[in-house]
């Protein structure tokens, strides 16, 4: 009688732990799907622009405000931050880094996201900018991301699509000088 107890019971262990099993690959590989097509490259400080651009309805220009008036738009130095943070949830554990980065003038190493044009490409964000062209365009639907990635290869034939249907130069001299 026990020996047909330990087996009945050896069967549902076993059945458990693969069930177990299945579940924790099938989490991994969700996981690991997730990571690498929704997601950008991990950061120092988490930041979200889903929870400042769409929840906060914070305007892009606000933090990057180099892509009115230059060639880059670039990240935003530690004091844009500081105006709202120094206020606003200054003891969450991220903004604590930001604190940190802003008092002690240690820089932050940020990871980048896309690729950096060939020198012989000529790009200015403020000229797109200034033709009113949405940041989504050509970076995505940044204000649904809460880790960035990049979302278009930005290589010749992506740039003159986007002019030609924008009624843009198409003149080699618009971007190679």
């Amino acid at each position: 009688m026990n020996d047909k107890y330990s087996v009945i019971n050896s069967k549902y262990i076993l059945a458990i732990a693969l069930i177990i099993l299945s579940l924790l690959g099938g989490m991994m590989m969700v996981s690991a799907l997730y990571r690498k097509n929704n997601l950008g490259p991990e950061q120092p400080i988490h930041f979200s622009h889903r929870v400042h651009v769409t929840d906060k309805q914070i305007s892009c220009f606000v933090c990057h405000e180099g892509a009115t008036n230059t060639k880059h738009a670039g990240v935003p130095p530690m004091q844009t931050c500081m105006l709202c943070h120094s206020r606003i949830i200054p003891q969450h554990p991220e903004i604590q880094k930001v604190h940190k980065s802003y008092n002690l003038k240690i820089p932050v190493h940020w990871n980048k996201v896309g690729e950096k044009l060939p020198d012989y490409v000529f790009f200015n964000h403020a000229v797109h900018v200034a033709q009113k062209i949405d940041c989504s365009v050509c970076h995505g639907n940044i204000k649904e991301m809460d880790r960035v990635k990049q979302v278009n290869e930005f290589d010749m034939n992506f740039c003159v699509k986007c002019h030609q249907e924008n009624k843009a130069s198409t003149d080699c001299y618009t971007c190679h000088r």
